[in-house]
């Protein structure tokens, strides 16, 4: 791992750290200037919107380069390839690099990953992944045919710091890979009128780089809606990790909103 690229866990591939998803409206162009920044984990989640979508094709000359990453939120077995079919017909892709389960409190059954299994074992896939919100469940699961977890890992919440990083980091070469979401915890840390008095309010680039500075995290999310913004998450790359003393601000105000 370096400060731009990472290995995600035991999938053995080499994603750029800053990743980019689909749901919020970042236009094509935005999406391929990243990708030539090296964010290569694109994320064609559940809004799939077009422009994202428009990007996904024009990038298919360099699809051995990207890490595709299609959602699927389906309760019901039997509509878990039909949903990941959808996304690549819209995209024109063969298949998906990850297939997200998305938002499981619990272990998915096993229904739904016989299902996944039987596309991977097709070459529609090529990894099973999941996202939880409850962050003990994934040491619980960590060994099971789960390559790549994504948790909410921000500067309000930390609770993955005692409940997940530590106990991935045990399994060394066999731990799954770990995506954080939500760096700016649903732009609370970018509202002024929640930061304490005296605390500079963080900027997007400030959360991102908050959460890239946990050597813990293989990639982090980012949901631009415009160019804007995603100039923004780019320049989280640019300016490196923390210093402690940032890291210690972020903090201040991420424990501050939480309280």
């Amino acid at each position: 791992m370096n400060w731009q690229n990472a290995v995600l866990g035991r999938t053995g591939r080499e994603v750029g750290r800053l990743g980019m998803a689909a749901s919020y409206g970042v236009p094509a162009k935005s999406v391929e200037e990243a990708f030539d920044r090296g964010v290569n984990y694109l994320y064609f989640g559940s809004m799939r919107k077009s422009g994202f979508a428009e990007a996904l094709r024009n990038l298919r000359p360099k699809r051995d380069q990207i890490t595709l990453v299609v959602q699927s939120y389906s309760r019901f077995a039997a509509l878990v390839g039909p949903s990941l079919s959808m996304a690549l017909r819209k995209i024109g892709y063969d298949y998906a690099d990850l297939l997200l389960l998305g938002l499981w409190g619990n272990e998915p059954p096993g229904r739904i990953l016989d299902a996944c299994r039987k596309l991977r074992d097709s070459g529609r896939i090529k990894h099973i992944a999941m996202s939880t919100h409850q962050r003990p469940l994934i040491p619980k699961l960590a060994a099971a045919d789960i390559d790549v977890f994504h948790v909410r890992y921000n500067a309000v919440h930390t609770g993955a710091e005692r409940e997940v990083f530590p106990q991935l980091a045990a399994l060394n070469g066999t731990r799954p890979g770990l995506v954080a979401f939500t760096a700016t915890s649903w732009r609370q840390l970018l509202k002024s009128g929640k930061i304490p008095n005296g605390e500079k309010t963080p900027s997007a680039t400030d959360c991102y780089r908050f959460v890239l500075s946990n050597p813990a995290i293989d990639v982090c999310m980012s949901g631009p809606a415009d160019a804007v913004q995603a100039r923004a998450a780019l320049d989280a790359l640019d300016h490196g990790p923390m210093s402690e003393d940032e890291l210690a601000w972020m903090r201040r105000v991420g424990q501050a909103i939480y309280r």
